[in-house]
């Protein structure tokens, strides 16, 4: 590889060019499945450049549909061959669309050219711009927002596509003058026609790449797999690119060695060229404030210089280490990097904080804290021990309560059940829902969620498990007391549950009587 080297040696100043818009014709659009987290912003992006868009889905809701409605376009309900009239110029085809799909069917039947969403993308956006992508298994939707907030607010205006909802930017996605195109990559299959993650498109210049952890199970059967497919993608970058990987992962640091290009290594560690030096304060590294985290950095011209930012967790310092490396490369100012930095307020469903209920003025003279509400995505072992890490940095001295939703198909897996049980144990109390797979899960690779609540309860946090979603919201507001923290982690809707817990904890409280 290109050699692990200090940020100091390698770091040169570029010149920030703005592209000369690319003309391109005029096309109609149809794609199929609209309404995915990836599709609905790429529908928008291809209407700003010009083209004609249109497509169907199931029915829609907030946040996609709105984001859909707000651009002007409106979606078929359903699936219909007739939907293609009038014939499209090119069909765009969303990663949960199957090979049966009748919409599918007819445009194979008239011949229209089709692509998947990643394909799409790299041909319509990425073709002329230096893509900068944000890869790995935790942490990659935060920091493709950070890396979009602060390329935008140092005035390089890049395109971006972040596959979540960054507070402050005016959507999730951008075209964009600057020559860089922030893109999150998702390690997930592109289509049914196009198996490869869908990274593999996205022709990298710098690649930020937060860990490698197995995940997926449905489409990797194998953590070797899965590594492979993150090889792959290392190798696309150019010998005059860069690899910022995350030292803390040694499974990263192996796969690095094979970088074609030079390589930043950024994290807490010790083998890591860029980590914290400390916010002054001996034996500390990293300072939590009251807005979140704060630390210092090594840097060439600038000598040691102080972050602060409004998120908190060691994983998020890690996050903005690795947007930090992939700015000062790129020759943003370093003044303007900090101010950024210091400015970022997360992204939606990233312990986001949904309110405080159940204070009164009088309680809160008297100290009252209330009941907190957080919504976050986390759903593999790994990113709830870092999830429950920055909420007892920002919430000290108060239970965490968590409600556990085993989305995905890999949460549900047995193979989970020993880093989950150490991934609890910084909860209070633990209340899981029904696994949302059971059903596609054989018999030896469900996770026994029963078991492990009992080895919690043995061991750490009360823990119970629940067969309906009722069950577990009407036992979660009976248990609810002053202080508590409820945490609500799924990576899918969790059937509204974070809406619904705020909704009946913002019941208005009696007033005392004078």
């Amino acid at each position: 590889m290109g050699g692990c080297y200090t940020l100091s040696s390698r770091i040169e100043p570029r010149l920030i060019c703005t592209l000369n818009a690319v003309t391109t014709p005029t096309l109609n659009v149809y794609l199929i499945a609209i309404g995915g987290t990836g599709m609905a912003p790429l529908a928008c992006l291809l209407q700003e450049q010009g083209h004609r868009v249109r497509g169907t889905d199931g029915p829609l809701y907030p946040p996609m549909s709105t984001l859909l409605l707000a651009a002007g376009i409106r979606p078929e309900v359903g699936w219909d061959a007739s939907h293609l009239s009038p014939r499209p110029d090119l069909v765009v085809v969303g990663n949960a669309v199957r090979r049966d799909n009748p919409e599918v069917v007819e445009a194979e039947r008239l011949g229209i050219e089709r692509l998947s969403m990643p394909e799409a993308l790299a041909r319509f956006f990425l073709a002329s711009r230096r893509p900068l992508v944000v890869a790995g298994t935790h942490g990659k939707t935060t920091t493709t927002a950070l890396a979009a907030w602060v390329y935008s607010r140092c005035g390089r205006d890049p395109g971006y596509l972040v596959g979540g909802v960054p507070k402050g930017l005016p959507a999730s996605f951008h075209t964009g003058t600057g020559e860089r195109f922030v893109i999150e990559g998702d390690e997930y299959n592109a289509s049914f026609f196009d198996r490869g993650a869908k990274f593999l498109h996205y022709r990298p210049e710098t690649l930020i790449l937060t860990s490698v952890e197995y995940d997926h199970a449905d489409l990797y059967p194998s953590p070797e797999a899965l590594r492979a497919s993150y090889r792959k993608l290392i190798a696309l970058l150019p010998p005059t690119g860069c690899l910022i990987a995350c030292g803390d992962d040694p499974e990263l640091r192996a796969l690095a060695e094979a970088a074609p290009c030079p390589v930043v290594l950024y994290g807490l560690g010790p083998e890591c060229a860029l980590r914290p030096l400390g916010p002054g304060v001996p034996g500390v590294r990293i300072e939590a404030t009251a807005a979140g985290s704060r630390f210092r950095v090594a840097d060439a011209t600038e000598g040691e210089v102080e972050i602060d930012l409004r998120l908190a967790g060691e994983h998020n310092v890690a996050n903005a280490l690795g947007v930090w490396a992939a700015a000062r490369r790129d020759g943003l100012p370093a003044n303007e990097v900090i101010a950024a930095l210091a400015s970022f307020e997360g992204v939606k469903r990233r312990l986001e904080e949904l309110g405080t209920f159940g204070v009164s003025e009088i309680s809160g003279v008297s100290g009252n804290p209330g009941i907190t509400v957080v919504d976050d995505f986390a759903h593999h072992p790994t990113a709830v021990e870092k999830t429950l890490g920055g909420l007892a940095q920002r919430y000290p001295n108060r239970r965490l309560v968590v409600l556990f939703e085993p989305r995905s198909l890999t949460a549900g897996r047995s193979f989970f059940y020993d880093l989950y049980k150490t991934a609890f144990t910084r909860a209070g109390r633990v209340l899981f829902a029904p696994t949302f797979h059971a059903g596609r899960l054989s018999d030896e690779e469900r996770l026994d969620f029963g078991a492990l609540a009992a080895d919690l309860n043995r061991s750490g946090p009360s823990a119970t498990v629940f067969q309906t979603n009722e069950d577990l919201l009407a036992a979660a507001l009976a248990e609810a007391k002053p202080g508590d923290v409820l945490i609500t982690m799924s990576s899918g809707a969790f059937d509204g549950m974070p809406g619904k817990l705020a909704a009946a904890l913002a019941l208005p409280l009696p007033r005392p009587s004078p």
